[in-house]
């Protein structure tokens, strides 16, 4: 297994960028992998590696970046308070130049294949997914929300707006108790998603809460986060 760690220039700054690959029987096909609000820590890394050795090119980039120099998080108040800010720092808009970046240095790695990629986000980072994909048209073929957070938001860049853009087929695991993507924002977006003709698939969680992907909290759910794999895989191998 390739992994680097690489400074990746956009309109906005130097966005730290971690990229895991297989050392064989490459060129791969490019999967951004987008960060959860707790930020990139050894987990995720673990996470975007996993993925990584079914035969992809994983790009995790901190996306922070507007906010200061990469840092892992802790638990303290400090630290909360500081990803609360940071968090606002990235929305469904600047994600998209932060994508043709990404996109951009794919490009002149041998070890990237070109053409159609994908995109999986979680937590903050669902939304996000869905606005590349809305965004990128021509590149993003397939689009994944794991426990996404605002997904449908009083704003005109909102996730669910302006989907008939979308041609990738779209993921959501979407948990029944989530306070940042409550129950009836669901038909919000699934109408938005069927009366664009967006292929979609939504599983419904109700014994898991949000943040059940990554392990190592008490809110990971082995059952849902093994799910999200089988679906993040199937999803990535029909398109890409």
């Amino acid at each position: 297994m390739i992994e680097q760690e690489v400074d990746i220039a956009t309109p906005d700054g130097s966005m730290k960028t971690f990229v895991f690959h297989p050392q064989h029987d490459g060129p791969h096909p490019v999967v951004l992998y987008l960060m959860d609000a707790p930020g990139i820590r050894p987990v995720l890394k673990d996470m975007a590696s996993r993925l990584a050795t079914a035969g992809y090119y994983v790009m995790l980039p901190y996306l922070f970046y507007r906010g200061g120099p990469f840092r892992e998080f802790g638990m303290s108040d400090e630290d909360m308070h500081a990803r609360r800010d940071l968090m606002g720092t990235v929305n469904p808009t600047n994600i998209v130049g932060d994508a043709e970046a990404l996109l951009a240095h794919a490009a002149t790695d041998p070890g990237a294949r070109d053409g159609k990629v994908g995109a999986v986000g979680f937590c903050m980072s669902g939304g996000l997914a869905v606005s590349v994909a809305r965004g990128l048209p021509r590149r993003v073929a397939a689009a994944a929300s794991i426990h996404g957070a605002w997904l449908v938001r009083d704003t005109p860049d909102s996730p669910h707006v302006g989907v008939d853009a979308i041609t990738a087929e779209l993921y959501f695991g979407w948990c029944d108790e989530d306070a940042t993507a409550p129950p009836e924002t669901v038909p919000v977006m699934r109408g938005a998603l069927e009366r664009a003709g967006v292929r979609h698939t939504i599983d419904w969680l109700t014994d898991a809460v949000h943040g059940y992907a990554p392990a190592g909290t008490e809110r990971y759910n082995r059952a849902a986060s093994e799910l999200h794999w089988e679906r993040v895989h199937s999803l990535l191998h029909r398109h890409l």
